[in-house]
């Protein structure tokens, strides 16, 4: 615990990240993306597309044969798209303590950080080792340009953010969407986000109070260096329950 910091509860956030990715590349009419994960760990959000997220409205996304299985509860008027996410050509992720799910050490700390689910986590495990996605080690917001090169160019760059801009101050939040305007010139990029209210610079907070208790899921996109970005919904209890606010 001195010289690490605590792994994350990070198995379940496909719940979120699936529309969210799904959303953005139907924005852009992408065929094909490449996922950029700031603060990785494991690299588990990078397998969003091989998981299965059953939601209480009897929606499916994902694969349903995973041996990863997620549930979310749904609320409001809106469904969550009953979109697919295209093929995932590169899965990189960057952090400063990535963590190899190869590495019997690494892992023990893993597991460490989820006791309440330990079968999931196991599935994640082997998802992920036999992806075996690209981690980068080093300070995230200073290695996203370089992530976001190794994109192929025919696929769209997806940057994801969940629950991870909050540990950086507000300046290098802000240095975090310059990196993504600087990126946006040379190609068009998207980035999603799951995010506490006023966190996530650019989305909107729709009037949302500061510490309220959830979060925003934002959409944006930046192409010649011109930003849109969209709060889609909100979620509860790191995406067990959301709430998706947009037309499909």
């Amino acid at each position: 615990m001195a010289r690490r910091r605590r792994p994350p509860d990070e198995t379940g956030r496909a719940t979120v990240l699936h529309p969210l990715v799904a959303e953005a590349a139907h924005r852009v009419g992408a065929d094909a993306v490449g996922l950029v994960d700031v603060g990785c760990s494991a690299g588990f959000n990078l397998l969003l597309d091989r998981v299965a997220v059953t939601y209480s409205t009897g929606l499916v996304l994902g694969d349903p044969s995973s041996p990863v299985q997620l549930e979310a509860t749904v609320v409001g008027e809106r469904p969550v798209p009953d979109r697919a996410v295209p093929a995932v050509v590169a899965r990189i992720g960057v952090d400063r303590e990535p963590v190899d799910v190869t590495d019997p050490e690494d892992v023990a700390w893993v597991r460490a950080g989820e006791p309440d689910q330990p079968g999931r986590l196991e599935a994640a495990i082997g998802l992920t080792a036999a992806a075996r996605p690209l981690l980068l080690r080093g300070d995230p917001i200073d290695l996203l340009p370089e992530a976001i090169e190794r994109v192929p160019p025919d696929a769209l760059p997806v940057v994801t953010t969940t629950w991870a801009l909050a540990r950086y101050s507000v300046e290098a939040r802000l240095r975090f969407l310059q990196g993504l305007d600087v990126a946006g010139a040379r190609r068009t990029v998207a980035w999603v986000s799951a995010e506490g209210v006023g966190v996530a610079p650019g989305v909107p907070t729709m009037g949302d109070r500061h510490a309220s208790g959830h979060s925003i899921l934002g959409v944006a996109v930046l192409a010649h260096r011109t930003l849109r970005a969209d709060a889609v919904g909100r979620c509860w209890s790191r995406g067990r329950m959301l709430s998706w606010l947009v037309e499909s």
